[in-house]
């Protein structure tokens, strides 16, 4: 007896290396009032895309017309790996290009299941989609109070994907309940206090924004909190305190998010150094490939001025 095509389609997801996979069928975000309301605020700062294509963004078949369902599935990256003046997902090459790939062999996969042609497209991270809306409804997790999906089986440390279908699947039942209850770690340890309250982030005051996103000069304010906590790009505190992380984290098995000479286990200060000494021709061969080319040499700079003025070492 031939299984079920979604099930195929989820052995083949799992095979391509995916660590969670989940089918939902596309229609109105729920979560787009809310997002409306967090830009409406303020709280993403100089991020001027996030702005764009809000209509797509309330309605996730609007992205790629014709689509009716979503294969959602999440690449984990190493939560177990030591903190660092790099924030994980970084340390290797760039998780767009990679997980762009095996999504679009997915979506070849699904064709030859299908025995048809099935127009859609994948996405990571740079689509107008609330991806974690869809990871929600696919059943992969529930919102923490960090603001990042969580699985309970598999904590954060992951990214997240989609492969948009003009396709028929059955839906997954989505992920209905919250497993955070009075836990306050996250809120409580992020550096910069960065969380308004719980699942709402003011982005112009997150570690992340300010080391990778921010344009000009870091605020006075957060230089303390960057130096000492050694953040050179990105910062994963909200992420290792939960709990869910402490008991579920896996060490990375990823090859391509190895560290990459230039950051393995180095630490804040000998980074911070190797930056301010490098030429752009240096910086280009060090960090061809990786993540870290979006701050961009001057602003990796910036950082690392900072976080030679700190006490972290």
């Amino acid at each position: 007896m031939t299984a079920p095509i979604e099930q195929r389609i989820k052995a083949h997801a799992f095979a391509l290396g995916f660590d969670l996979v989940g089918i939902t069928a596309l229609g109105p975000a729920d979560t787009a009032p809310a997002f409306e309301r967090w830009v409406d605020a303020g709280y993403d700062g100089e991020m001027a895309y996030l702005k764009r294509g809000a209509e797509k963004r309330a309605d996730t078949r609007r992205p790629v017309p014709g689509a009716v369902s979503a294969i959602v599935v999440a690449l984990d990256y190493g939560g177990k790996a030591p903190d660092g003046p790099v924030a994980r997902y970084a340390r290797g090459d760039d998780y767009h290009e990679l997980m762009l790939e095996r999504l679009n062999e997915l979506h070849r996969l699904v064709e030859r299941e299908a025995g048809r042609d099935v127009p859609g497209k994948a996405y990571v991270d740079t689509g107008p989609i609330l991806e974690r809306d869809l990871a929600r409804r696919a059943g992969l997790g529930w919102f923490g109070k960090n603001t990042n999906l969580i699985n309970p089986r598999l904590g954060s440390f992951f990214f997240l994907g989609e492969l948009l279908l003009d396709l028929e699947l059955a839906p997954d039942a989505p992920f209905d309940t919250e497993h955070c209850g009075s836990c306050r770690a996250c809120l409580d340890a992020c550096p910069t206090q960065a969380f308004v309250e719980p699942g709402v982030l003011d982005a112009t005051r997150c570690i992340s924004y300010l080391t990778i996103e921010l344009k000009g000069e870091i605020p006075e304010e957060f230089h303390a909190a960057i130096a000492d906590g050694g953040h050179l790009y990105g910062c994963d505190v909200c992420q290792d305190v939960c709990p869910w992380n402490v008991k579920f984290a896996r060490e990375l098995k990823e090859p391509a998010f190895q560290p990459r000479p230039v950051v393995a286990s180095k630490n804040a200060k000998t980074l911070a150094t190797d930056i301010l000494t490098m030429s752009e021709d240096e910086f280009r061969a060090a960090f061809k490939g990786s993540p870290m080319k979006r701050a961009k040499l001057a602003a990796l700079r910036r950082t690392a001025t900072v976080v030679r003025g700190g006490a972290h070492n």
